[in-house]
């Protein structure tokens, strides 16, 4: 990719949206899925081997988060759809996610490869997605699940802090405003928002882990499943990623 920000139209817009994307030459284009419960810092890892890789980040929340922002004439059928799910507090049914997917199946057939973040959830989107890459002609380099202790999961989301104006987010420990409870940028006051008080954060692990837990066996048995450990530093977490990948070539 260029310095430059990209166009993303096609990823996040879908339709008849074209790939402004500029591949660079970074050697193989890898094709991967990322995993990773919240708060394992698998955006901060997507970021560092978009940077590394060359290769497009294709986020399934960035899709839901720029659907809220477009015209309703802008918006794709399945699009529509998952707005209308979200809107009333339902889960987006798998065939819903698998149909924004398969309208932006031209993304996966980027040059200097992808990073799939948020799909597959299931083993249903992921033999999907087995089938859209076999009718493209691709295949998936390797599937990375980054784990991390349950306890310190909570440690890490339960000392966020978010702005209640301006909505950015702080952490006790790790990044702290300058002054306590209030916000650097705005002079809003700091809050814990509901789901990262620790007992919201272990009923969401639980239901991420039985979630998930099919879908990494799904992987394992395809000889896919690269499991890295997310504790220490993002900088060490990459480095144990680029170990795992480079083993893999």
């Amino acid at each position: 990719m260029t310095d430059a920000k990209p166009d993303r139209s096609a990823w996040l817009k879908g339709g008849n949206s074209k790939c402004q994307a500029k591949p660079v030459a970074t050697g193989k284009p890898w094709r991967l899925v990322l995993l990773g419960a919240p708060g394992v810092g698998k955006g901060t890892q997507a970021e560092l081997l978009k940077a590394r890789l060359g290769a497009c980040h294709l986020s399934t929340g960035d899709i839901f988060r720029a659907a809220k922002q477009l015209n309703q004439n802008e918006r794709t059928p399945a699009l529509t759809a998952a707005l209308e799910y979200m809107r009333r507090g339902e889960l987006v049914p798998d065939s819903t996610v698998i149909d924004i997917v398969r309208e932006r199946r031209g993304c996966l057939r980027c040059e200097c490869g992808f990073l799939l973040d948020g799909f597959p959830r299931t083993v249903t989107q992921a033999e999907t997605l087995e089938t859209l890459l076999k009718e493209e002609g691709l295949r998936l380099d390797a599937v990375l699940n980054y784990e991390l202790p349950i306890d310190l999961i909570v440690k890490r989301l339960s000392g966020r802090r978010t702005c209640a104006n301006c909505k950015a987010v702080f952490h006790v420990e790790t990044r702290p405003p300058k002054k306590e409870g209030v916000c650097d940028h705005c002079g809003g006051k700091l809050y814990q928002r509901e789901d990262d008080r620790p007992e919201s954060i272990r009923v969401r692990m639980e239901a991420y882990r039985k979630s998930t837990a099919p879908l990494a066996d799904f992987y394992d048995r395809r000889g896919l499943l690269l499991t890295i450990p997310a504790d220490g530093t993002p900088e060490e977490i990459f480095n144990r990623t680029m170990e795992a990948l480079r083993a893999r070539s």
